[in-house]
C-alpha cells in the first residue's frame, strides 16, 4: 500500500519518531509536520534538566527530521475538511493530505486557585514553561501536584537552590502508582533532600507571593509551579467529527473512524496503552510507520514502566495497577530504616505488577524480567536484594531493545558506536546521547562497551561509583558503602513483609535498569491530583 502525501499534526516526540521511522521503512512520498510550538521537536522528558540548570534548552533538541520532510513550526491546525482531505492552519496555509496523523499531545489541566492572577503561576508542559521557571531568582517555590512530573520538578527546583514545598491533595505522593507504604518512604526521601511535603492538602487561596492551604497554613511562594495533570488535545478531532472519549479513539491499526486519519501519542486512546508515557508513543509511531509502508502490523499495546527521574532516588513502577489476577503470588519486602521497599505481583511465575524503591540492582533485574516476559527465579527475596544472577545481561537483549529511554537509543545504536571506535561511556554518550538524560542506562551502556567475561557473576546490591557520578551529579554527597545483607539471615518466607530495620547497607550507587522498549515514563508527565492522569503535550 502507499500512504501517499502524509501530513502530521503535532511537533512533539511522537511526530518526530513517526517521521523518522516512516522514512526508515521506505516511504519516499511527501511528509509534512505541523508543530504548534516555535521549536523543532525536543525531549519533553528532560524538562527537569532545564529547571535545575544542568542542560541548556538547546540540548533537548531531538535529531533532525529525515531529508525531504517539511517542518512548519508555530502553526496550529484549526480545521480539517475530511471530504476534500485538507487541513487549514492558523497561518493561512491549506495542506492537502492522503494520510493524516494526529499527534497533538495534551495540554495542562490547571486547577482554579482563588486570587491567582493570570500569569501568576506556571503550568509545566513545554520548553518555554521550563525556561520561564528556571529564570526565576532563587527563593521560595511551591509545586502543586503529586505525580511523577510534580516530584521531579520539586527536586529539580531544590537542586537549583530554591526552598521548595510540594503540595498534593492525594493521601500520599504518586498515589496512582504507589501504595501508602511506598508513598511514605518517597516523601521521607524528598524531605531528606530538603523539600517540604504536604499531602492531603489543597491550595485554597493565593495572594501576593503566598499560597494558603485548606488547613490555613501559609506557604511563601515566590515561584508557583502547577503540575496537576493534563488532558488530551482532542478539539481538532472533535470538530472534524471523529469519535472522541478521553482521547481520539483508534483501533489496532491506529485508525480513527476515518480510514485516512490516524492518531498516536497522548491524544490517542488505544485500549492497550496508557497515555502520559513516551514509550507507547514511540511504539505507536513504529507500528503506524510499518503499517503505512506495507507491513501487516497491528498495534496490540505496550507494557507500562514508570520510572522517577530524581537523582538519588531509585523508584520504578511496572504495570498499570488494578486488582491482582486470580491465583497471583505477592512478594513484598520492606526496610524502612534504609528507605527500601518492594512489592511484586506474579502470575504464572511472571511479573504482572511491581513497585521497587531504593533497590537499584533489583530495579535493573526485575525490569528486564518484566520487559522480556521471563519467569522469575525461585529466590524471590534474593532477587530483590540484588544477590542473585536473576536477569539476562545486556548482551542478551535484542538489537532493537531501547537501552536509553530518555533519548530512544537502542542496543544496536550503542554497539555500532562501539564498533566505530567509542571505547567508554563518555564516548558513547558523545556519539549517541545515551546516558545524557537521567543516567539510568549507564551500567547497560558500559556493559555493551565492555562485554562481561563468560561466567562472571553480578555483585550484590551495593556501590557503583561511575554510574553514581554520572547520575547524581547534582545530588547531595552520600555516605560510604557498607556490607550488603547476608542472605543466610533473611526471613524464610519471602512472600511475607520482611522488616529489616537497618542491618543492610544503604544503597549507594545507581545501577540502573535496562529501560524497556515498552512503556514509563516517564517521563511522562505528572498526574492530576485526583483528576485526569498526566499526559505530555504533542506526543
Amino acid at each position: 500500500m502507499s500512504a501517499g502525501e502524509v501530513l502530521v499534526v503535532g511537533g512533539g516526540p511522537a511526530a518526530q519518531r513517526f517521521a523518522e521511522r516512516l522514512h526508515h521503512h521506505g516511504h519516499r512520498s511527501g511528509v509534512s509536520v505541523l508543530g504548534a510550538e516555535p521549536q523543532a521537536p525536543y525531549h519533553r522528558a528532560l524538562l527537569g534538566s532545564v529547571l535545575d540548570g544542568t542542560l541548556p534548552a538547546t540540548a533537548l533538541a531531538l535529531p533532525a527530521l529525515p531529508a525531504g520532510t517539511r517542518l512548519h513550526t508555530g502553526v496550529t491546525v484549526t480545521r480539517i475538511d475530511r471530504a476534500r482531505r485538507l487541513a487549514y492552519g492558523d497561518d493561512g496555509f491549506v495542506h492537502r493530505y492522503d494520510t493524516l496523523v494526529l499527534a497533538t499531545g495534551s495540554r495542562a489541566a490547571v486547577p482554579r486557585i482563588p486570587g491567582l492572577p493570570a500569569g501568576g503561576a506556571t503550568a509545566l508542559r513545554t520548553l518555554a514553561d521550563a525556561e520561564r521557571c528556571a529564570a526565576e531568582p532563587r527563593g521560595a517555590a511551591v509545586v502543586v501536584g503529586g505525580g511523577p512530573l510534580a516530584v521531579e520538578a520539586a527536586a529539580a527546583l531544590r537542586r537549583a537552590g530554591h526552598e521548595v514545598a510540594l503540595v498534593h491533595r492525594g493521601p500520599h505522593l504518586l498515589d496512582r502508582h504507589l501504595d501508602a507504604a511506598a508513598g511514605a518512604l518517597l516523601a521521607r526521601s524528598l524531605e531528606g533532600l530538603g523539600i517540604e511535603v504536604h499531602t492531603g492538602r489543597t491550595a485554597a487561596a493565593y495572594c501576593a507571593g503566598k499560597l494558603t492551604l485548606d488547613d490555613g497554613r501559609v506557604l511563601a511562594a515566590d515561584t508557583l509551579l502547577l503540575c496537576t495533570g493534563a488532558v488530551p488535545e482532542t478539539g481538532l478531532a472533535r470538530r472534524a467529527g471523529l469519535t472522541v472519549r478521553t482521547g481520539v479513539v483508534v483501533d489496532g491499526l491506529l485508525r480513527t473512524d476515518d480510514p485516512h486519519i490516524h492518531a498516536i501519542g497522548d491524544c490517542a486512546e488505544h485500549p492497550g496503552d496508557a497515555a502520559g508515557h513516551l514509550e507507547p508513543a514511540w511504539a505507536q509511531a513504529e507500528s503506524l510507520a510499518r503499517q503505512l509502508t506495507g507491513a501487516p502490523v497491528r498495534h496490540l499495546g505496550t507494557r507500562q514502566i514508570t520510572r522517577l527521574r530524581v537523582p538519588g532516588i531509585d523508584l520504578v513502577r511496572l504495570g498499570r495497577g488494578g486488582p491482582a489476577p486470580e491465583g497471583a503470588e505477592v512478594v513484598a519486602f520492606a526496610d524502612p530504616a534504609r528507605g527500601r521497599y518492594a512489592r511484586l505481583t506474579l502470575h504464572g511465575q511472571r511479573i504482572t505488577e511491581a513497585v521497587l524503591l531504593g533497590l537499584p540492582r533489583a530495579i535493573a533485574a526485575v525490569s528486564r524480567l518484566y520487559q522480556l516476559d521471563l519467569p522469575v527465579p525461585t529466590g524471590r527475596l534474593e532477587l530483590l536484594l540484588g544477590i542473585a544472577p536473576a536477569a539476562p545481561g545486556a548482551d542478551e537483549l535484542p538489537d532493537d531493545a531501547v537501552v536509553c529511554r530518555c533519548n530512544n537509543v537502542t542496543k544496536h545504536t550503542v554497539t555500532e558506536a562501539c564498533r566505530a571506535g567509542a571505547a567508554d561511556v563518555a564516548q558513547v554518550a558523545a556519539a549517541t546521547r545515551a546516558t545524557t538524560g537521567c543516567g539510568g542506562c549507564t551500567d547497560v551502556v558500559r556493559a555493551l562497551c565492555h562485554p562481561r567475561p563468560a561466567g562472571a557473576e553480578d555483585r550484590p546490591e551495593g556501590p557503583s561509583a561511575p554510574a553514581a557520578a554520572l547520575h547524581d551529579r547534582a545530588a547531595p554527597p552520600r555516605a560510604p558503602a557498607r556490607t550488603p545483607e547476608d542472605p543466610g539471615s533473611l526471613p524464610e518466607d519471602p512472600a511475607r513483609i520482611a522488616e529489616d530495620p537497618g542491618r543492610t547497607a544503604e544503597d549507594q550507587g545507581r545501577t540502573p535498569e535496562v529501560p524497556a522498549r515498552t512503556a514509563e515514563d516517564p517521563a511522562r508527565t505528572a498526574e492530576d491530583q485526583g483528576g485526569t492522569p498526566g499526559r505530555s503535550g504533542d506526543r
